[in-house]
């Protein structure tokens, strides 16, 4: 799959797995981004590659040119709902509405493959993370007005329209 072009360049959509050696430089990443803002990147271990893998899950990666920019994955989360996890942009590529993009496709996956509903969970120090669940779509679980460090992880969702049975 091809997306509209940025900055030039053609974006395509690569289904892979977490341990593709392609998604090591954006889950390196992710895992420094974690130490800095919560002291570890033990959620990043929680749950097995298999997870994220068909029937029940999902991983993918944005590449430009090639090389990975962007990225996210969903797991079942119960019979109806996928749970999205590792949405990421590579540091030297932000501010041009890949995560976006991630979403719509993980949304668009997660319906065709029958998930009625999509939730996920971020921490209470990624507000741009916040931002951009509110910005997407996605119903806050929690008070918005309440200080996220009160929260712990602040839980979001999003029904999805034409899930296929």
């Amino acid at each position: 799959m091809t997306l509209s072009p940025s900055r030039g360049s053609a974006l395509s959509v690569h289904r892979t797995t977490v341990d593709d050696p392609l998604a090591r430089p954006l889950l390196d990443e992710l895992a420094r981004e974690y130490v800095t803002r919560y002291g570890s990147a033990s959620d990043l271990e929680r749950y097995p590659s298999v997870e994220f893998a068909p029937p029940g899950g999902s991983f993918l990666l944005l590449l430009e040119r090639g090389e990975p920019v962007a990225g996210g994955a969903y797991r079942q989360y119960d019979g109806s709902t996928a749970e999205l996890k590792r949405i990421w942009t590579h540091s030297a590529h932000r501010r041009r509405g890949l995560a976006r993009r991630v979403l719509h496709v993980l949304e668009r996956d997660a319906a065709d493959r029958g998930y009625g509903r999509i939730y996920l969970t971020t921490g209470p120090r990624q507000p741009e993370a916040k931002g951009l669940y509110l910005a997407a779509g996605y119903r806050p679980l929690f008070d918005l007005s309440a200080d996220p460090e009160s929260i712990g992880p602040l839980p979001f969702e999003k029904h999805l329209e034409n899930p296929q049975p």
